[in-house]
């Protein structure tokens, strides 16, 4: 593998928001995509993960090719929502949005502990990394479906191995984590202002 696992995703942040500063819909949810490969040697951990981000990119991107230019920018589908009052369903694209970004917020908290605790093994990493992002947003029976599945987490070293390729892992994932976090804080604060980023699971 050329470079790490990573590479593709840092390729994809250069193209996220327009001239003007605006995030553009299909290279956020490309982008979005190219971290699916990354969650897939989780292994049976991060199967719900994946779903439910494969889910949430699939919805969002049938919404955008519906009609490219009017869902050209992000937000485009939240404000015809909200508009419509259809943004609090649970099939609303507003819904997979936010669930599409706190998903993203909890692997990039998961790759930050990584990087800062060497130490730790892949489950302790997991568990504080859902505790502080997704947790607080998760009903009973999603919190102990998600603590069940995280106790599949794989052996540290054997993942570290197989996401590192000929690249330098620690930086790229450093790289990661400060790229990204902040296309997500903007999501959330543009989901808040709207009143849309406290909606919970059952």
């Amino acid at each position: 593998m050329e470079g790490t696992v990573f590479t593709p995703c840092l390729e994809g942040m250069k193209n996220v928001k327009s001239e003007q500063g605006e995030m553009l819909t299909k290279p956020f949810l490309d982008l979005c995509k190219t971290i699916l490969p990354v969650i897939d040697k989780f292994g049976a951990a991060m199967t719900l993960v994946k779903a439910d981000i494969g889910g949430n990119i699939s919805r969002l991107e049938k919404n955008y090719l519906s009609d490219p230019d009017k869902y050209k920018y992000l937000y485009t589908f939240v404000q015809g929502e909200i508009e419509s009052k259809t943004a609090k369903g649970s099939s609303s694209c507003t819904n997979g949005l936010l669930w599409l970004t706190r998903a993203m917020d909890f692997l990039v908290e998961l790759f930050r502990n990584l990087v800062a605790h060497q130490d730790w093994s892949m489950s302790q990493a997991c568990g504080e990394s859902y505790q502080k992002t997704l947790k607080k947003w998760h009903g009973w029976l999603a919190s102990s479906t998600f603590s069940m599945a995280l106790k599949l987490a794989p052996d540290r070293k054997k993942f570290m191995d197989v996401i590192s390729g000929s690249g330098d892992i620690y930086a790229d994932m450093e790289r990661f984590c400060t790229e990204f976090g902040p296309f997500l804080q903007e999501n959330h604060k543009f989901l808040a202002s709207v009143g849309m980023d406290d909606m919970k699971a059952s």
